[in-house]
């Protein structure tokens, strides 16, 4: 009906049918309608999509870096991909990072003995962070200010890398420039850096990164790297866990917990957090609202080599761990690892052939006496239940 009303409100001009004289035909007036849907022209759109990566990553925790690709620059689709697939690790630029909880999280039950614990376990090292950790990586190097630039790159090579490849292509980097320093990273071509570094994840980005991290070093910060937590976060490509674990490692200065994929998966397993965190940003926050702060330096490292060796992210060795009586609530108590059940099944089998080979010769004879034997019985009851068989279709 309100189709109709509208035809009869308009101004209609009529004529007959060229095809048949008793049809009469009715035309609207062609007047431009103004659409209620938003209309984009293509250079917004590109805007549109900043936006809402923006907004995406200030909702997850994550955020944009000046290396982004500017909003006005047609970005093919794949391209696009390319540029949003290693979210950047750096928070927002000009967002300021939070430092403390409204209301501080309370204490763990048995925190104290379950971190004692742990101390224990990682008493003799051997985790790949002990060696090969960004304390480690300037280690020969004497100049401070080299040392402390060497740090930083160490820490924005480590996302999503393991410490052996990030270990690697630092010692790559510095052969390939001579020395790992602001002027050399300056000077040096982009595939330089790019070969050195291109087994450590996200090698493309991080390129950028280092070199844009340099620039600004050079130009904001009189070529040294920044020894604050807002300084260090102005730097493309690194977030408050580099920057924390940078203050610690180059300037000594220890102003928060670096929180890293270890450190939020293990003291969620631990129950440490009442509601379980959803980021490593949440996990700091809770963490230091009540540890106390002389352990906010090493429990990163501590917290890391556990997680390397025992605490896995995939098949943990809650045998090997000696939480798991008692002390972690997420312990798969008595599951073994692979690793023990193949010991386990090759021990069993040693013994049963050690048992054959001491056996007499007499006692061997016996033996295949009794599996013949074994057999022909066998044998004989599928006769007779065929036979028997048989006789019940008679």
């Amino acid at each position: 009906m309100s189709y109709i009303k509208n035809v009869r409100s308009s101004k209609l001009s009529s004529q007959r049918s060229s095809n048949n004289d008793s049809v009469t035909l009715f035309e609207l007036p062609t007047e431009t309608r103004r659409s209620n849907r938003l209309q984009v022209s293509p250079t917004k759109t590109e805007d549109l999509a900043v936006k809402f990566d923006h907004d995406i990553e200030d909702a997850v925790g994550l955020s944009t870096t000046s290396s982004r690709v500017a909003p006005s620059t047609p970005v093919s689709g794949r391209k696009r991909k390319a540029e949003t697939t290693m979210p950047d690790s750096s928070p927002k630029k000009g967002k300021a990072i939070r430092l403390a909880l409204d209301i501080p999280h309370s204490a763990p039950d048995k925190w104290e003995e379950t971190y004692t614990a742990i101390k224990e376990m990682r008493k003799d090292g051997g985790a790949p962070v002990d060696e090969m950790g960004c304390h480690m990586a300037a280690a020969s190097v004497s100049d401070p200010k080299t040392k402390r630039f060497i740090t930083l790159i160490s820490l924005m090579l480590s996302s999503q890398t393991k410490d052996e490849v990030t270990h690697a292509a630092v010692l790559n980097l510095r052969a390939s420039l001579g020395e790992l320093t602001v002027e050399k990273v300056l000077a040096a071509d982009e595939s330089t850096i790019s070969n050195a570094i291109g087994k450590v994840g996200f090698w493309r980005r991080k390129t950028q990164y280092i070199r844009q991290a340099a620039q600004k070093i050079q130009d904001e910060f009189e070529g040294e790297i920044p020894n604050t937590l807002e300084g260090l976060c102005s730097l493309p490509g690194v977030g408050p866990k580099m920057a924390f674990l940078t203050l610690q490692v180059a300037w000594n200065l220890n102003l928060g917990i670096g929180v890293d994929v270890h450190v939020h998966r293990i003291t969620n397993r631990l129950k440490w957090h009442k509601v379980p965190t959803k980021d490593p940003e949440q996990t700091r926050l809770n963490l230091e609202s009540w540890l106390p702060k002389e352990l906010h330096e090493e429990i990163n490292p501590l917290l890391v080599g556990f997680g390397q060796t025992i605490c896995l992210p995939v098949g943990p060795r809650c045998d090997e761990c000696s939480l798991s009586r008692g002390l972690c609530p997420s312990a798969y108590v008595g599951v073994k690892s692979k690793r023990q059940k193949i010991t386990a099944k090759k021990a069993s089998l040693s013994v049963k052939i050690e048992v054959e080979e001491n056996l007499s010769n007499e006692e061997k004879n016996q033996q295949a006496q009794v599996h013949t034997l074994s057999d022909t019985l066998v044998k004989v009851e599928d006769n007779l239940a065929e036979e028997n068989h048989g006789a019940g279709k008679t």
